[in-house]
């Protein structure tokens, strides 16, 4: 399994400067579309609800990342370290932007999870490239010193990183919220919509950055099917136990699966094809096939989950 994973890494996919422009826009449209459906208000609900709140954003952007360390420490007889450092991206990224539909679907408290899915949006401009520099800093520490391989620290420009989180994510969010408020009878009628077309542009999105890589994908889908199988299903079982530790509401308890559970994995990928952060001379092929495959199996796994607690009585 290792050597075949190796077979990942010198994947190059490049992309022209109006290619890049064009996926940087189609993330800003997403999150400018999730942000149509946040009012101010939300951010007020977490207040009154600060437990599940704050046990909220622990499991998504501290736990998460903890227990995907664990994870690829424990795997790292059998993934690269390309692949492990893309189930780390993956785990530093912010919720999706489908978790609020799922757990509207799944009776969950829909607006505890708008209101994760705002927050840690926003705070990802400082959680996400924290997490990531910190985690993988540490397990390029362990492989070097436990597993034998000396393996050089991923040495990327967090301070661009920050930069391209904030235009990304912020921007569209912070103007999306605004324009909700003082547009409201327009933002009714573009919420679907923009929900549907987000899904579409994301998947598009994926297809574009593979086309040229269709038969190496599907050559090793069933490799990366696995190790994103027993990511997702730890990040749902995070999100799922802290809330019974703590005896959440059932409801919460469902919010806070499927917003441990859906990660933004459409960031990943736009901070992988970014030259300015990760360079064309570093072999990242197995992070973008982890960090592909996540977006397009967190849908499958989340729709599936919401439809199993929505037969369910509560």
């Amino acid at each position: 399994m290792y050597e075949a994973l190796q077979q990942l890494d010198p994947i190059k996919i490049n992309f022209s400067a109006s290619g890049m422009h064009a996926i940087n826009i189609v993330l800003s449209f997403i999150m400018f579309g999730v942000a149509l459906g946040i009012k101010p208000k939300e951010f007020t609900n977490l207040i009154k609800e600060p437990k599940s709140s704050i046990i909220g954003l622990i499991s998504q952007v501290v736990a998460l990342p903890l227990m995907t360390f664990l994870l690829v420490i424990s795997l790292s007889n059998f993934i690269t370290p390309t692949v492990a450092m893309g189930m780390i991206l993956v785990a530093a990224c912010p919720g999706g932007n489908i978790s609020n539909f799922m757990s509207s679907y799944s009776k969950a408290n829909t607006e505890l999870s708008v209101g994760l899915t705002a927050t840690t949006t926003l705070l990802a401009t400082i959680t996400t490239p924290f997490n990531f520099a910190f985690y993988g800093g540490l397990y390029s520490k362990y492989i070097s010193n436990h597993a034998g391989n000396v393996l050089k620290p991923l040495e990327i420009d967090n301070g661009q990183m920050f930069e391209t989180v904030f235009i990304l994510l912020g921007i569209p969010l912070i103007a999306g919220i605004i324009f909700a408020h003082f547009f409201p009878k327009i933002t009714e009628k573009l919420k679907k919509p923009i929900q549907i077309l987000s899904i579409i542009f994301f998947i598009l999105m994926i297809a574009l950055a593979f086309t040229n890589n269709l038969q190496l994908f599907l050559k090793y889908i069933f490799y990366v099917f696995f190790i994103v199988l027993i990511h997702n299903f730890l990040a749902l079982s995070t999100g799922f136990g802290l809330g019974t530790i703590f005896k959440l509401p059932n409801a919460d308890r469902r919010t806070l699966t499927i917003e441990t559970g859906i990660q933004n994995s459409g960031l990943g990928l736009v901070l992988l094809f970014n030259p300015k952060i990760f360079p064309p001379s570093l072999a990242i092929g197995g992070m973008l096939f982890i960090t592909a495959w996540w977006g397009i199996w967190h849908i499958v796994s989340g729709l599936a989950i919401s439809f199993y607690w929505n037969k369910k009585k509560m």
